[in-house]
C-alpha cells in the first residue's frame, strides 16, 4: 500500500532530508586520499546526532554503519572499514537519518582527488539521469515514467542500469511502496499522487548490469569488475509537481 503524507509528516521527512544533505556536504570536504571509510562514518554519525536525529542505516536489517560507502566497482551497501581512499577512485556515499520517526535518504558518488575521463563520465551521466527522472515526477504521471527516463538516458550514453536494485517510497519506514525501478516503460506502474514521498536512486554500470554480493554479505558490486555510480534524492509529489527535499 502506498502511504500519502500530510503536511506535518512531510515537514519531518524534509528535516531528516536536510540533515542528510548537510551530512554529504560535510563528507565531501573530507574525501581525500588516505582517509578511511570508517573515519567518514564517524564524522557522519556525530553530525547526524548533533542535529537531533538518529543515523537511519545503523542497525537497520543488521547493517553496522551510518554510511554505505562503495568504491569503484562497488554499487551500494559497502561497509565502513579501515580501508583508505586512493587518488583517482570514485566513492558512492549513501546516508539516511531519522527525525521524529521519519526517514531522509540521500546518496552521491564523489571523486577522490583527480579522476580520469571514464570516471568523470559515469558520474556525470548518473547524476543527470537522476535529474531527468525527477523531471518526470508529477501528480497523474506514472512510476514507469521515472524508470524510462533513467534507462533511456543511461543507454544512450552506453551505460547499463542495475535492474536488481530499486528506488522506493519513504516515510516511517526507509523502504515503502512503491518500488521505483530505474528502467521501464512510460505510462506503467503506480500513478503518482500528491503527498507521495519517493527516494529515486539511479545506479549505473560501465559494463554489464549484473551484480553480486561480496563475502561480507552486504557489499554489492558489478560482476565484471567495471565501474558503478549511484546518486539519490528524496522528493515529494506536490500540487505544482515535485519538490526535492535533499537539496
Amino acid at each position: 500500500m502506498i502511504l500519502l503524507k500530510n503536511k506535518d509528516q512531510i515537514k519531518s521527512i524534509d528535516y531528516a532530508c536536510k540533515i542528510v544533505r548537510d551530512t554529504l556536504f560535510l563528507i565531501e570536504e573530507k574525501i581525500v586520499p588516505g582517509i578511511t571509510t570508517l573515519d567518514l562514518d564517524k564524522i557522519a554519525e556525530e553530525f547526524i546526532v548533533s542535529k537531533g536525529a538518529i543515523p537511519g542505516f545503523k542497525g537497520l536489517y543488521g547493517f553496522p554503519g551510518t554510511l554505505c560507502v562503495s568504491i569503484e566497482d562497488e554499487v551500494v551497501h559497502g561497509i565502513p572499514s579501515s580501508r583508505e581512499l586512493e587518488e583517482g577512485q570514485i566513492i558512492s556515499v549513501d546516508v539516511g537519518s531519522i527525525y521524529e520517526d521519519y526517514y531522509g535518504d540521500h546518496a552521491k558518488t564523489f571523486a577522490v582527488g583527480n579522476i580520469d575521463k571514464d570516471r568523470k563520465e559515469i558520474l556525470d551521466v548518473t547524476k543527470q539521469s537522476l535529474m531527468l527522472a525527477i523531471d518526470q515526477v508529477s501528480s497523474g504521471k506514472f512510476i514507469g515514467d521515472i524508470g524510462y527516463a533513467v534507462q533511456n538516458y543511461a543507454e544512450k550514453h552506453n551505460f547499463s542500469v542495475v535492474k536488481d536494485l530499486v528506488g522506493h517510497g519513504i516515510g516511517k519506514s526507509l523502504h515503502e511502496e512503491p518500488q521505483i525501478p530505474n528502467y521501464g516503460n512510460k505510462n506503467t506502474g503506480a500513478e503518482m499522487k500528491e503527498g507521495m514521498c519517493l527516494a529515486i536512486e539511479p545506479m549505473l554500470n560501465q559494463g554489464s548490469d549484473k551484480i553480486m554480493t561480496k563475502e561480507d554479505g552486504w557489499t554489492i558490486c558489478t560482476v565484471d569488475g567495471k565501474l558503478s555510480a549511484h546518486f539519490e534524492h528524496t522528493v515529494v509529489v506536490t500540487k505544482k509537481g515535485v519538490e526535492i527535499l535533499t537539496i
